[in-house]
């Protein structure tokens, strides 16, 4: 993917973003979009639906074997049980990012006065997030699959990051967790090949994610108009590292064992994989085109971002 930093200077690109809705109304229009459309997952999706054996827990082609030799070679039933390991896995980095983000949120209108429809929405965001882990791990226990996390030492490692960042750089990071989630989501919830839990909450979260993925991106665009050249350059540097880990850790390395396979034989197949490395750029597009815009994306993170095949 292209990175137009030197086709303009960074001022002119901030300037599109910077015409945002004030804050106080913007929450207050999507206070009223959630009053008309939210869910309660452990309501809304039948959990107690058979599991069909022949449908996948994702849509294939975002899995990261799909396209290789070693896919062509795997039976039906370990594609289908791949499908549905990845997509817990997947679920499992979801539900690790939005304990993150739950956490920057709380900090962020800590001082804030809660009368006003921003911090209002906030709370209203912690809550939809809430459902959605819980959502997330009932997902995986119905399919009878374990809970996939990031390694311990990245887990310790993030609690730096969730303790610390503010500002366009914690909701920055969030875009790119939410963002892509939502790339692959929208597909989830439209393919009559996937399971119908994984359908249902696929469709949950991209409906109810729109709003937070607004909030999030009005946020960074004014956050990031007080940065300094410094602070500008640290948060370029956090949010690819943010970003590599995010995507790196989609993917527990364990689903291959679920479904049978050589461990080490699949992680190569997947580390080599154009295929999905295309699908991971497609779903961070968006993301990297509007921190790029915003003057986050750039330096030394870029090889980070490249690594992660996400530019």
């Amino acid at each position: 993917m292209s990175i137009t930093h030197h086709r303009e200077s960074t001022e002119a690109r901030q300037s599109r973003h910077m015409r945002v809705g004030d804050r106080q109304d913007t929450a207050a229009r999507l206070l009223a979009s959630a009053a008309r459309k939210s869910y309660e997952p452990l309501v809304e999706v039948d959990w107690q639906a058979p599991v069909p054996e022949d449908l996948y827990g994702m849509t294939p082609e975002w899995c990261s074997l799909y396209g290789t030799e070693l896919w062509e070679r795997m039976t039906e039933e370990q594609r289908i049980t791949l499908t549905q390991h990845e997509a817990a896995s997947v679920a499992g980095t979801g539900i690790w990012f939005e304990m993150i983000l739950m956490q920057m949120l709380l900090r962020d209108i800590y001082s804030h006065d809660p009368s006003t429809p921003h911090v209002q929405f906030a709370l209203n965001e912690i809550a939809d997030e809430c459902r959605h882990s819980t959502m997330f791990a009932r997902s995986a226990q119905r399919f009878g699959i374990p809970s996939y996390r990031p390694k311990r030492w990245i887990l310790n490692s993030a609690r730096l990051f969730k303790s610390t960042a503010s500002g366009s750089l914690a909701y920055g990071g969030t875009l790119f967790a939410e963002e892509i989630l939502d790339m692959m989501q929208r597909d989830f919830m439209k393919d009559e090949r996937v399971q119908p839990i994984t359908r249902t909450v696929s469709k949950i979260h991209v409906l109810e994610e729109a709003r937070h993925i607004k909030f999030a991106r009005e946020e960074t665009v004014r956050r990031v108009r007080t940065l300094s050249r410094p602070k500008r350059a640290y948060q370029r540097l956090v949010l690819g590292v943010t970003a590599y880990f995010i995507v790196t850790c989609l993917v527990n390395e364990q689903v291959y064992a679920a479904a049978g396979l050589d461990v080490d034989e699949a992680e190569l197949a997947a580390r080599n994989n154009a295929h999905y490395h295309e699908m991971i750029r497609e779903g961070s597009r968006k993301t990297v085109e509007f921190l790029d815009e915003c003057g986050l994306i750039g330096g030394p993170s870029k090889a980070l971002l490249r690594r992660a095949h996400v530019i």
